[in-house]
């Protein structure tokens, strides 16, 4: 069967919700517009929410160590931390 330009985009969504990171992503995917702009109200934190997930979804997809994610997420700078630290796991580690 011939792949279509979608496939890979859905293969590499399915390897991110499978992956080291899985329960991870479920908690942030599960964030309220509301819990995030709790955070700070700005438009750009949607912006930091959303390069926070594919961080993460890169991380699980590519199982990154803990210490790599955890560097890369503290890259992207204050507003990802906060958003990252309503996952328990993460929390402990930020």
């Amino acid at each position: 069967m011939a792949k279509n330009k979608y496939d890979q985009l859905f293969d590499d969504a399915d390897n991110a919700f499978n992956g080291l990171y899985k329960e991870e992503m479920q908690t942030l995917k599960g964030l309220s517009t509301d819990e995030i702009a709790s955070i700070s109200p700005k438009t750009q934190d949607a912006d930091a929410y959303k390069a926070l997930i594919e961080v993460i979804a890169d991380a699980s997809k590519n199982n990154l160590a803990q210490a790599d994610l955890i560097q890369n997420i503290k890259q992207l700078g204050t507003v990802a931390i906060k958003i990252a630290k309503k996952v328990p796991q993460f929390a402990a580690l930020l």
